[in-house]
């Protein structure tokens, strides 16, 4: 099939940063796309060739959406799996396949199936509803502390949260959850799986995560991993396991966690350009959103190492900031060198939300990651 400057349409679900980022790469291939959101100021719209207004959720409206596109994709889990599995039925391609989505959705199902696959995981009960969970407590079979997960819709930190006591319990939403067992960890760390159409499979180096203890959102990213090389294969060999179990074809991002005595055990995944992959912008020598589009068009795929070492910081909305954004001080990071800073495009900030990410690259790893400390230290993401 012909892809560049023909008549080729590419389907994206979901507009926003990470669709906008995928969008840079489409239009660098002059490839057309199609996207849909239910936000009219999503970040995709201003670079896509067409923009649909809905929801990712909503049957008819993914239907209807897919049915003229050649290749379907997605920027976020939260879609609706069935009106997908419908065009894959008629024709359609779609990159994640189904039933591989199908299982990373549900963070219980997804939770299972490393079970049933031998895959290293944390301990953990699944439950129907979050309200079962203080009489499974008080019967003795959950023991606390734990980690309470939404089985469905969490993002960014949204659905997640320690439980240290009867009274965290308080407000939780009444849904389909997890109990998952604290795990004593050295560090969190995630591997990029690249897989194409034809079976073809690379590996991005290993990256440290460093979280915001509130927010449970990334802070920084630091590529490559400051870990002995025995844990490096040990986090891309049980990344490619999962990758290879699950079935994925494009990117898969897999979220791990080393253990102080250096196991690593799967935390979840995620079928699509993540987070931790955003240094690759221009920290290597193939960025992940190439990587994606080289896995769902069959295309030969890139080279994963990088060029040099990469620090990502994210910009989050400043707590008890709500309303139109203000970058305070970006003109400052803009004097340093290595640094890149991406804005997401979203007009309106709130505490915690994902506004934008700054790259630093450096030769010296220690260096990159001071600068970043500064970049963190320098920008504000506040309000008019």
């Amino acid at each position: 099939m012909h892809y560049f400057s023909s008549d080729f349409k590419l389907g994206i679900l979901g507009g926003g940063q990470l669709g906008k980022m995928l969008l840079y790469e489409t239009r660098k291939w002059d490839i057309r796309t199609k996207v849909l959101d239910a936000s009219p100021d999503a970040p995709c719209k201003i670079a896509c060739d067409e923009f649909v207004l809905g929801s990712l959720l909503d049957f008819d409206t993914v239907y209807q959406f897919g049915k003229d596109v050649d290749v379907l994709t997605i920027e976020i889990e939260n879609v609706n799996v069935d009106a997908l599995e419908r065009l894959e039925n008629e024709g359609v391609t779609v990159y994640p396949p189904t039933k591989s989505l199908r299982t990373i959705q549900n963070k219980a199902t997804q939770k299972l199936f490393y079970t049933d696959h031998g895959i290293p995981t944390a301990p953990f009960m699944r439950f129907a509803y979050s309200s079962e969970l203080e009489d499974s407590i008080s019967n003795g079979g959950l023991a606390l502390p734990f980690v309470w997960k939404s089985a469905q819709f969490g993002y960014d930190g949204q659905g997640v949260k320690v439980i240290r006591e009867l009274g965290d319990l308080k407000n939780l939403p009444n849904v389909e959850c997890i109990a998952e067992h604290m795990v004593d960890f050295k560090n969190e760390l995630a591997v990029i799986v690249a897989r194409n159409a034809k079976g073809a499979v690379v590996t991005y180096p290993v990256v440290e995560m460093e979280f915001h203890p509130e927010a449970n959102q990334v802070e920084y990213v630091i590529c490559p991993a400051r870990i002995d090389t025995i844990v490096v294969r040990k986090a891309q060999e049980v990344a490619l396991k999962v990758s290879e179990k699950i079935g994925q074809v494009g990117l898969l991002a897999v979220e791990l966690f080393q253990t102080q005595d250096d196991e690593i055990l799967v935390n979840e995944v995620a079928p699509r350009p993540h987070n931790s992959g955003h240094y690759s912008i221009e920290g290597s020598f193939t960025n992940q959103f190439e990587q994606h589009l080289r896995c769902i068009l069959g295309l030969p795929l890139g080279k994963t190492e990088s060029k040099v070492a990469g620090v990502m910081v994210n910009l989050v909305g400043a707590e008890g900031h709500t309303g139109p954004v203000v970058y305070q001080n970006l003109e400052d990071i803009l004097s340093m060198d290595g640094v890149t800073p991406h804005i997401y495009g979203k007009k309106e900030t709130r505490p915690f939300r994902k506004m934008g990410h700054v790259t630093i690259v450096d030769a010296d790893m220690e260096k990159a990651r001071k600068v970043a400390q500064e970049v963190k230290e320098r920008i504000k993401v506040i309000a008019k």
